[in-house]
């Protein structure tokens, strides 16, 4: 202990020495010694970081430092910050180099903790200097505090800085308002809005901007309307901004007459649109597929000599892939070298879009070799990842994730998605099972998505009874489940030929509280139809026509074809009006309904074909949970249809009766 004291104290002499020989600059009558460029050169020239901090503080009060001398300061309060831990440590030190500790020392040492973002520091700060100085916060102060606390996402302990601050300021609410802006807190924007405005004090244009783009995000447009009034009266002209923000607003509204009316106005205002305003409104009308008008407007912007960017290029490709314009978008993408715009990775995860939805997988080698220079992020290794196990590559997609773990990538639920998929398609079953356990082992708050993945590549690899297992197990674990899982685990058992446990799978997922979609309901329905269980059929229509679900048209067809003519049966005829009428058949299936009337007029038109069991026969794209491919297959040929109700006359006569109003059953 006592060498370490005489090793502090040996350390504190040396530091004082150097500081004696140290002259600061002096400050002259005329007051041009000490200046910008004497102060640069002074701090860039100090022994060690202590005295460079001790400098910028005296220099501080004696004159306003620019930007440069606080960017300047930064690494140096970082590395005294890393050798010391403590606030009061750094304080200690610059009072044993004769450096005095005064309210407004402790002013600029918060600012330059704040310019640092080192938060935690400038906490240690502001209390050590109520605590342990006694000096009284300013207004400034309370500003950085307040500040700081919004950007660690504390906005309830900035509020409560805010309210105790007894003289606010312009900045004092700026900051608040911007903060709470970008956290689309519409109630307390507007409050803190109208105390801003009864204290004499009014936003900037900038700050205007950021408000308006708030309310127009949440939909409270009497707000944006009143902030727009606003604006003119205090005599703010609409900034580019502006005008770009109403326009993305109409636009998402579904009023592109006018967002476009907007765009008029504009140019009208001498307010010229930039890159942005075109991209806003060509992807409008992209989206509205008026692809002429959207082009027209490209031509517009380019004769006004604007410059397109990444984005515009990006929402180019996006547009065109999903017009079906592979080729125009692959062009669009080629000319992007001419621009000297380089791809990032939004752009090719776009075009492994293409590649995939074109089936031009001859490029995704070209594709690979080209993306090498960009920082990729999880979803485009992701997308690639999709795209080799499409491209019929499930190997390499397996390896390609392997070295994205490798790299440092966190996989997401859509990473694993695709390695459960690889690992199914290169007939890896057991890996995959093991992978789907560990992940849920692992990850206690991942989503319905794995159990929906895991399940239905199971089932594209022909494992029914896997998957029905691996399915259960997540049911008896009671992992969260969505209607889309139970879905498909309820098709795996049906697959399986376990139709007893479908059917207390499809009660346990009403029982937990989970709606039925139309894939489910059609599919059990089938069941029914298929086992000629005419009560549950009765009951399963019952229960589409409460929840509005529309009727397939196989299961329509299965039921015209029905081989009995019970009580029941007409029951559910009875049921098919009331489909009819609620619009829960298609347009094929009423056509069907009067098609006994003109069959042997029409009967050459359909190509007759087997009948076939095809409601289960398509495995779904489990590429998502959100978005699931329909469980049941397209409907029967009308063919099939037209013979069938040429055997069963009597019956169809009955079936026209009762749409018709004429029954008497």
């Amino acid at each position: 202990m006592k060498k370490m004291m005489r090793f502090r104290t040996q350390q504190t002499q040396a530091l004082s020495s150097v500081s004696c020989r140290w002259q600061f600059p002096q400050k002259s009558k005329n007051n041009r010694v000490l200046n910008s460029d004497s102060v640069h050169s002074t701090l860039s020239r100090c022994p060690s970081d202590l005295i460079a901090l001790s400098f910028f503080l005296w220099s501080a009060q004696r004159r306003n430092h620019d930007p440069l001398a606080f960017d300047h300061m930064v690494p140096v309060l970082s590395r005294l910050t890393h050798r010391f831990k403590t606030v009061q440590a750094i304080l200690f030190e610059l009072e044993s180099i004769g450096c005095l500790t005064n309210p407004k020392s402790f002013i600029f040492l918060l600012r330059l903790f704040w310019r640092a973002g080192m938060h935690a520091m400038l906490f240690e700060a502001y209390h050590h200097m109520e605590q342990s100085y006694g000096f009284v916060p300013n207004t400034f102060a309370r500003n950085l505090l307040m500040d700081a606390l919004f950007r660690i996402n504390q906005p309830h302990l900035a509020l409560t800085v805010f309210e105790h601050i007894q003289t606010p300021n312009f900045f004092t609410f700026n900051i608040a308002l911007v903060h709470l802006s970008n956290l689309n807190d519409v109630t307390r924007v507007t409050r803190i809005l109208r105390l801003m405005l009864r204290m004499r004090y009014y936003p900037n244009a900038l700050t205007f901007h950021t408000l308006l783009n708030c309310f127009c995000n949440m939909n409270a447009l009497l707000e944006a309307y009143q902030l727009l009034g606003l604006m003119i009266v205090l005599g703010i002209e609409f900034s580019v901004n502006v005008w770009t923000i109403l326009i993305h607003k109409y636009y998402k509204l579904g009023r592109l007459d006018v967002a476009t009316g907007l765009l008029q106005n504009m140019t009208r205002t001498g307010c010229s649109p930039n890159v942005v305003t075109y991209t806003t409104l060509f992807k409008a009308l992209m989206e509205s597929n008026m692809v002429n008008d959207a082009f027209h407007l490209l031509n517009i912007m380019f004769s006004t000599g604007q410059i397109p960017d990444l984005i515009l290029f990006n929402v180019l490709i996006d547009c065109l892939s999903k017009a079906g314009r592979y080729e125009d978008a692959i062009e669009a993408f080629l000319s992007m070298s001419e621009q000297n715009i380089k791809p990032d990775s939004f752009t090719f995860t776009s075009l492994l879009s293409i590649i995939c939805s074109s089936g031009m997988f001859y490029l995704l080698p070209k594709l690979v070799r080209v993306c090498g220079h960009i920082d990729a992020d999880v979803v485009f290794c992701n997308a690639l990842l999709s795209s080799f196990i499409k491209a019929g590559h499930p190997s390499h997609a397996v390896g390609f994730y392997n070295h994205m773990v490798d790299e440092g990538f966190v996989p997401d639920k859509y990473s694993f998605a695709g390695l459960l998929g690889a690992l199914c398609a290169a007939r890896r079953i057991d890996e995959a099972v093991n992978v789907y356990h560990g992940v849920v082992m692992s990850y206690h708050n991942i989503d319905a998505h794995i159990h929906t993945v895991i399940t239905g590549e199971l089932m594209k690899a022909g494992k029914y009874h896997k998957a029905a297992s691996v399915f259960k197990l997540a049911v008896m674990k009671k992992y969260r489940l969505d209607n889309v899982a139970y879905t498909v685990g309820i098709y795996a058992h049906l697959r399986s030929g376990r139709t007893l446990e479908a059917c207390t799978l499809y009660g346990q997922m009403k029982d937990n509280g989970l709606k039925p979609n139309v894939h489910t309901c059609n599919m059990m329905l089938f069941t029914f139809c298929k086992e000629k269980d005419l009560q549950m059929v009765k009951e399963m229509l019952e229960e589409m026509i409460d929840s509005r679900i529309e009727l397939s048209d196989r299961n329509f067809f299965n039921l015209c074809k029905f081989p009995c003519r019970s009580d029941a049966y007409f029951s559910a005829l009875n049921l098919l009006a009331e489909m009819r009428d609620l619009g829960l058949l298609s347009a094929k299936a009423l056509h069907a309904l009067s098609f006994d009337r003109y069959a042997e007029g029409e009967k050459a038109t359909y190509e007759h074909c087997a009948e076939v069991n095809t409601e289960w026969n398509i495995v779904p794209d489990l590429s998502s949970s959100e978005d699931l491919s329909d469980v049941a297959a397209s409907g029967l040929d009308f063919g099939l249809l037209s013979a069938r109700l040429h055997a069963f006359g009597s019956m169809v006569t009955d079936l026209n009766d009762i749409f018709d109003g004429n029954s008497r059953v």
